[in-house]
């Protein structure tokens, strides 16, 4: 940078390199004033008709603005128009589905495909937390999967609307703790429920477990070759589908301690609870929701 400045009237800052080189020092075009100084009042303006400043809980929370917007309002304004739109354009669908039974509304493909899109949203805000996507169950917290074709209380159309609509509380007697199993015939009917399910059941080693299976209670729930002789909630004990776990302390702590079962209102200590909460109350327009569900989860793959 050169210390003089060949060029004293020309306006320059004094500021020279390689010889000529020169930093001027001319004011902003008039129109760039104008717009900076604009860019203030319009600051000012925004602070004072918009939601702009944060305060404290005790002083409001945060400036309103003269003008009442609010993010909030204008999504609810949004989607409303939406709602609106919704409801003109799929109105005879819904009227259907409303007037319909589940039944026959499987029997309509194309209603049958609207019911099962219209309805992933209402199961991920309401069956999904237990469920898991796509009804997939939670194996940690042993909640049932709806993909698959092994159902307690029955997978036909009709019986899931009535799982949805009024719940399910599953039943199982404790057998070691009411005194009618000693520990030893629960060890051999345990035995003998894994042998029904591997399909050794007639094995002669799972003989004493038999006996203590057809002479006491487990044959009038679970039918007398393990399976159930309708859906009534009882598990069918021939296949490989297990609601807590099929390790054998699983199944023994089932046996032994059963399920929901309580002792001076309380909880049996060990038994398992497994409670199906009824929707009936709990989702938005619950008449139409239900079926809406109902048809979903009997198209997840498992409905019979």
């Amino acid at each position: 940078m050169a210390h003089h400045n060949p060029w004293p009237d020309e306006g320059n800052t004094g500021h020279i390199w390689d010889d000529d080189l020169r930093e001027l020092d001319n004011p902003p075009p008039l129109w760039w004033m104008l717009s900076f100084y604009a860019s203030f009042i319009m600051v000012i303006f925004y602070a004072l008709y918009y939601p702009t400043i944060p305060l404290t809980d005790e002083m409001g929370g945060f400036t309103k603005g003269v003008s009442g917007w609010t993010a909030y309002n204008e999504y609810q304004d949004d989607y409303k128009v939406l709602k609106d739109w919704r409801k003109a354009k799929f109105a005879d669908k819904e009227e259907q589905i409303a007037s319909m039974s589940v039944a026959d509304i499987l029997k309509d493909d194309e209603l049958k495909s609207y019911a099962v899109a219209t309805s992933k949203m209402l199961f991920g805000d309401y069956c999904a937390a237990c469920h898991g996507a796509g009804g997939a169950g939670d194996p940690i917290s042993n909640f049932p999967v709806l993909a698959d074709d092994d159902w307690l209380w029955g997978g036909s159309i009709q019986a899931i609307e009535a799982s949805i609509k009024n719940g399910r509380i599953g039943n199982m007697p404790a057998r070691g703790m009411m005194g009618n199993l000693t520990d030893q015939e629960v060890d051999d009917v345990t035995d003998y429920v894994i042998a029904l399910s591997e399909g050794k059941g007639g094995d002669a080693s799972v003989a004493a477990g038999k006996a203590v299976y057809m002479k006491g209670m487990c044959l009038a729930c679970h039918g007398p070759a393990g399976k159930p002789m309708a859906p009534a909630g009882a598990a069918n004990l021939t296949d490989q589908a297990w609601r807590f776990g099929s390790d054998r302390d699983t199944i023994r702590g089932v046996i032994a301690y059963g399920v929901n079962v309580k002792k001076d209102g309380d909880y049996l200590e060990g038994t398992r609870q497994a409670v199906m909460p009824a929707f009936k109350e709990r989702l938005p327009n619950a008449d139409v929701n239900v079926k809406r569900l109902a048809v979903y989860v009997h198209a997840l793959g498992g409905g019979q």
